[in-house]
């Protein structure tokens, strides 16, 4: 089933020529059927290449979803035009009266600053309340589930004497979970960042559980026991090239960047870096998507409030 996106987004063009099934606004409202409807929460950069990489997973579920996108604030942004944010972009007073079936909240490059530092900390904390009570299901990636694991749980991270780049094989910590339905036993994912969360105290949490962990990139997946929150510490969404990308922005300004781990073919960055990750971001998505969202969600979304999780462990 199709993402439907507005119909001038300029990710359209590059989902079509990749065959993944995305409707114009002026085709949907010719269906008569109920949609998923998510929110994406786009604290990167790069506006449209993030876009893009977050449609490409939601396009590739069966589920119809509708998107919407939000900024975090009306400022112009460095790598995306005004006439972009303003055309496509909404403001969170625009959403805050409405519920949604599910939020995606992207990573932001600010690993290296305090929480509280953060020009908009108090707008984050704020829409990540509103989340507990508009949403059914939440999906935090890398920077933002490091800042939801604060705010809602008190739990600090750990800055890293250097960025943890690359690609790491992970394992599941538990099996019965619907998210990891699908999942191999070991299974690769990438992360870009200059913090970890002390898995122990992820462990330790009595309202938390640790689904998935990398010996050397730690805890990667964790979800919430009441299944609103969704936290993962990497990025499933990137693109083969997008680590590369990264490393070479750093190096042309005058940083000393370590090179990523476990992605450049024989370790040479002259050589084209191996994407071993898609699959299963793909299918991370699609089970958040289908076991914690649409199977979870009022058919009314006026009905929000009255949304009663079910058990974690329910296979």
């Amino acid at each position: 089933m199709p993402v439907k996106i507005p119909d001038d987004l300029p990710a359209a063009e590059i989902l079509e020529s990749e065959n993944i099934f995305v409707m114009s606004e002026t085709r949907a409202a010719n269906q008569d059927i109920r949609p998923m409807k998510v929110l994406i929460l786009n604290l990167m950069p790069n506006k449209i290449e993030t876009e893009t990489q977050l449609l490409r997973l939601l396009g590739n579920t069966p589920l119809q979803v509708d998107v919407d996108l939000l900024r975090i604030h009306d400022k112009a942004s460095k790598h995306t035009s005004i006439d972009h944010m303003n055309n496509f972009y909404r403001d969170f007073e625009q959403v805050r009266q409405k519920n949604y079936d599910g939020l995606i909240i992207t990573g932001a490059p600010l690993g290296q600053i305090e929480f509280e530092d953060v020009s908009y900390w108090d707008h984050i904390r704020e829409i990540i309340d509103w989340s507990q009570q508009h949403v059914t299901s939440v999906l935090f990636l890398c920077w933002a589930a490091h800042a939801a694991l604060y705010h809602l749980f008190g739990l600090n991270r750990t800055l890293l004497t250097t960025k943890r780049s690359g690609v790491f094989s992970h394992k599941r910590s538990s099996v019965h979970y619907p998210l990891l339905r699908g999942f191999d036993d070991e299974f690769f994912a990438p992360h870009s960042r200059f913090a970890e969360m002390d898995i122990d105290k992820l462990r330790a949490h009595p309202e938390l559980e640790v689904l998935t962990e990398s010996d050397k990139a730690g805890a990667y997946m964790v979800l919430s026991k009441n299944n609103r929150n969704l936290f993962v510490m990497g990025h499933p969404e990137y693109q083969k090239s997008t680590l590369k990308d990264e490393y070479l922005r750093d190096l042309a300004q005058g940083l000393t960047p370590d090179l990523p781990q476990n992605y450049f073919k024989n370790d040479d960055p002259d050589l084209e870096p191996i994407a071993r990750w898609h699959s299963h971001g793909s299918l991370l998505v699609s089970n958040w998507l289908n076991y914690y969202v649409y199977q979870l969600t009022p058919y009314n979304l006026d009905d929000m409030t009255g949304i009663t999780p079910w058990e974690s462990k329910s296979e």
